[in-house]
């Protein structure tokens, strides 16, 4: 089954404490899935001040910068990994190094029936 695991971190924080992960750790790590066959993708974003928010009302479109909700920490990438059980992708999530300083949410990828 498919997971994604959503990496958050505060954003002016994330590359300046002690325990933050540089982006060698993090592709090493990520690496490390592919060799084993379990990252399927894996991306870092761009700060927050790049994103986009589009909202669709009664037929108007909406356009606003920033992201969806005021949060204390944002979206900072992804790993799309394969895991058996809900068990492994728990454990894949608890070895991304960012997790030392944020949050990793991890999601079940729902197959759609087109």
């Amino acid at each position: 089954m498919k997971y994604l695991c959503l990496v958050y971190s505060e954003e002016a924080t994330l590359h300046s404490l002690p325990e933050s992960p540089d982006d060698t750790e993090c592709g090493a790590y990520a690496e490390s899935l592919a060799t084993d066959g379990r990252l399927i993708a894996g991306e870092a974003l761009y700060p927050i001040s790049s994103a986009t928010t589009v909202r669709v009302r009664n037929g108007k479109v909406s356009v606003t910068d920033g992201p969806f909700a005021e949060t204390k920490e944002q979206l900072a990438g992804f790993y799309l990994v394969e895991a058996a059980t809900n068990e492994e992708a728990l454990e894949i999530a608890a070895r991304i190094p960012p997790a030392r300083v944020g949050s990793i949410e991890v999601r079940p990828v729902r197959q759609l029936e087109l």
